[in-house]
């Protein structure tokens, strides 16, 4: 699978993309870490969501960047400063980055 669209910038080349590989992983590891997380967490919905829809992005195998990071931004957002989740959200902050940024 080679995919590459300009603008909105589809990066990905095929499921054994080494960056698609590091964003699942790091996406269902903050997956189960908030699954596992049992106190009160206001916009845990959104979290959810937004995971999920980055998983639908890869699984369709072409994520854009820019919504990427918008996923990101909720997922933090939602998340917010909860440091049992910190080391997560950072893993999944990583591997968003590996996709580099947007193109202008």
């Amino acid at each position: 699978m080679r995919k590459e669209a300009v603008g909105r910038r589809a990066v990905v080349h095929g499921q054994d993309d080494p960056r698609v590989i590091a964003l699942h992983r790091a996406v269902a590891r903050l997956h189960r870490e908030l699954a596992g997380y049992r106190a009160q967490l206001a916009d845990r919905q959104i979290a959810e969501d937004e995971l999920a829809a980055v998983e639908a992005a890869l699984r369709a195998g072409a994520p854009e960047v820019v919504r990427l990071r918008h996923s990101l931004l909720l997922i933090a957002g939602a998340i917010g400063s909860v440091s049992a989740l910190a080391e997560a959200l950072a893993e999944v902050r990583k591997a968003v980055e590996l996709f580099g940024g947007p193109t202008s």
